[in-house]
């Protein structure tokens, strides 16, 4: 392991670039391996602020376990039993398998996994340069949409025919009003700015509301009124809000006839001519836990105030009917006039989603062979093969930047994917539970040994300047494609026989950027508007600016969805709970946690709460008591867990954060032992909090 001094000491923003965005953009000092002194840059912008896994990342640079050489597996799968090899033995070893594929055409067979791993870079970026890497091989069988958000990028285009329909932050500055659906921004980050915005938004008094199933920390961080409502219930309290601007005549019938198509028709949904089921607040009230008084009041204060900005987390969209909970965050701030305001929204998940400033980036050829598997049922198509209609027999996995026995839904059939597959390779930088699994596992760097050009979706760009030279043999994906592409015969296809700074400055070449070497030594570039307003031009003229929809506006109603095989309208759907079953699940991100990185960081473990939470009421029914090893069951699997009871979420709902490493684990359990990989349709995306549960105390001690 690389214990050396540094040759000089180098200053680099600290970004954690994955999906917290790249947001750490303060500037720490690496000597020696130690964060010397951390202080704000003098290039910070005004509402941004670094987060401590960010100010932690050292930790993961030189922890005792950080991979030095290449391994190969000589135990049994998940064994975690492996030699060191030299980079030419292993590389040989993986080229050797590729080879033997391509020569009987079976590239098909090669699965691609993985691309959270770092995936803001312009260079480094596990999906594109993995997605390069093998389609220049000749082809491979893809990982269709992506775990965080499918749900709501599916419906994008139908609703609205662009998916940049979003707002940067500094705008929420004007709203009067901030309602966070299932968002929970103090754990779990957008971009950079969006923490101290709020924080200045609750300081100066603008009334925020958390409509989620628990009492979170951003409930607390910026004084917000806490609305408890039932998982995956969110679509039925939505409708119920709008039967209540229709009963009232409360309703923006301007803004939505100006704006949207379809709504004559969806209203005849919510006040139930159309199925004889009137969406009442009595109605809400049975599904989403919340009282049909305090429904209606919360109905009538969101019309009375303008503007009032609705962001809604992805938590929602990850549901069965993710996509219509979605679709209707969007009728609600139509319907309250409050979409393409200034402190307004349109009321969609990725409701930060704006270009990036310009900038080259690696580019990605055609998969030649043109097949893929939607990424949430990936172990699927490896178990069951053609014969179960999936288009590739796999036996080949390639995975790079991803811990798929951590972070897919189905652990249990996750690892018996694993198990079938002839070969596998993973590219990390630790002996993760998926790289336990793997045949071959390659050592990579971390953000912090090499130099790229990190994008973040609030108008801003990074130079993520390196700060160490890499630990141990390990290298850059980048120059390990390289590596393997040379052997491959296409190293010159692959590398276009550039050097990773090389690209860079290419990319830099491309970019709006004017001074590439003041941006070099400052390390952020900030656009020129940093209080963008998505779709402001259809806003201000829908007429002369027209949608790329079929109506040139809002599609409330969208046949293309129907004819997707989704619903025509928005409409509630809800898997019911059973006698066995009758407690709802939900699965939310730790605020120390990315995913499952940093788990193995001891100072960030301490910190994280991998109890399952429990009311207090639904605790005592089951006899259990606080710090009460449970045994929590679903239809797909079960884990033993640490009881928390608390008030701080709402009855018939339980709560165990995700990201544990299930096999090395002291205390608490991976919960996606406990999921469906059973999608939500048409989009194929996540319905990890579409879990149906029961409790009971557990025979053993966690």
């Amino acid at each position: 392991m690389y214990n050396g001094a540094m040759e000089q000491e180098r200053s680099t923003p600290l970004s954690c670039n994955k999906d917290c965005g790249a947001g750490c953009a303060l500037r720490a000092h690496l000597k020696d391996g130690q964060v010397t002194g951390i202080t704000d840059s003098p290039f910070r912008p005004t509402y941004m602020r670094g987060c401590l896994k960010g100010y932690r990342s050292t930790e993961t640079l030189y922890h005792k376990d950080r991979l030095t050489s290449p391994l190969i597996r000589t135990g049994k799968r998940g064994s975690g039993l492996f030699r060191e090899a030299s980079w030419d033995e292993a590389l040989d070893l993986v080229s050797a398998r590729m080879s033997g594929l391509r020569e009987e055409g079976r590239q098909d067979e090669i699965l691609r996994l993985g691309g959270s791993g770092s995936c803001r870079g312009a260079l480094h970026n596990t999906a594109s340069l993995t997605s390069r890497f093998l389609s220049l091989f000749g082809g491979f069988t893809d990982t269709l949409g992506d775990y965080s958000s499918q749900a709501s990028e599916y419906v994008k285009n139908p609703v609205f025919g662009t998916s940049h329909v979003g707002i940067d932050a500094a705008t929420l500055l004007q709203s009067k009003k901030i309602i966070l659906w299932g968002f929970n921004p103090s754990d779990t980050r957008f971009d950079s700015e969006v923490e101290a915005v709020l924080r200045e938004c609750s300081r100066k008094g603008t009334a925020i509301f958390v409509i989620d199933p628990r009492r979170t920390r951003t409930v607390r961080d910026f004084k917000a009124t806490w609305i408890p409502v039932l998982p995956g219930s969110d679509s039925a309290f939505m409708l119920a809000l709008l039967w209540v601007l229709i009963d009232k005549e409360l309703i923006d019938r301007v803004s939505l006839k100006a704006y949207s198509t379809g709504f004559e028709l969806f209203e005849s949904y919510i006040t139930g001519e159309s199925d004889g089921i009137a969406k009442t607040p009595s109605w809400a009230e049975k599904i989403c836990g919340i009282g049909a008084e305090e429904i209606t009041s919360f109905a009538v204060q969101y019309s009375s105030v303008t503007p009032t900005a609705l962001l809604p987390g992805f938590s929602l969209q990850r549901a069965v009917g993710g996509e219509n909970a979605d679709r209707l965050g969007t009728v609600l701030q139509l319907a309250t006039g409050n979409a393409g305001l200034p402190g307004g929204s349109t009321g969609a998940a990725k409701w930060n989603r704006l270009p990036k400033p310009l900038c080259g980036k690696m580019k990605v050829p055609a998969n030649p062979i043109g097949k893929g598997v939607q990424v949430y049922q990936w172990a699927d198509a490896v178990l069951e093969g053609k014969a179960g209609g999936y288009p590739s027999d796999i036996s080949f996995l390639y995975n790079v930047g991803g811990n798929f026995l951590g972070q897919s839904a189905g652990t249990g059939k996750v690892i018996r994917a694993f198990e079938k597959a002839d070969f596998s390779v993973t590219h990390d930088y630790f002996l993760t539970d998926t790289a336990r699994y793997c045949d071959v596992v390659l050592p990579v760097t971390t953000f912090m040994e090499r130099d790229d050009i990190v994008g973040t979706q609030n108008n801003y760009l990074f130079y993520s300047a390196k700060a160490a030279e890499p630990v141990g043999l390990s290298k850059n994906d980048y120059d390990i494609f390289c590596e393997l592409a040379g052997r491959l015969g296409f190293g010159k296809e692959f590398s276009e026989e550039r050097t990773d700074r090389q690209w860079l400055d290419f990319f830099l070449e491309e970019s709006e950027i004017e001074d590439i070497e003041k941006f070099k030594a400052e390390g952020i570039y900030r656009g020129k508007n940093r209080e963008r307003i998505g779709l402001k031009d259809f806003f201000t003229d829908p007429l002369g600016n027209p949608l790329d929809t079929p109506s040139g506006k809002i599609e409330i109603a969208s046949e293309k969805l129907q004819d997707a095989g989704g619903t025509l309208l928005p409409e509630h759907i809800l898997i019911g709970t059973t006698e066995n079953h009758p407690l709802r699940m939900i699965t939310p991100h730790e605020k120390y946690r990315i995913h499952s990185q940093f788990e193995n960081i001891p100072s960030l473990k301490k910190l994280c709460d991998d109890k399952l939470w429990i009311n207090s009421g639904d605790a005592l029914q089951r006899g259990i008591g606080e710090g009460d090893a449970v045994e929590v069951t679903s239809p797909d699997g079960a884990v033993v867990v640490e009881a928390h009871l608390t008030d701080g979420i709402c009855r018939g709902a339980v709560s165990l954060n995700q990201g544990v490493w299930a096999i090395s684990a002291e205390k608490g359990s991976n919960a996606n032992y406990l999921t469906s990989t059973e999608p939500t349709r048409p989009s194929m995306g996540s319905r990890t909090h579409s879990i149906i549960v029961e409790v009971k105390k557990a025979s053993k001690p966690v």
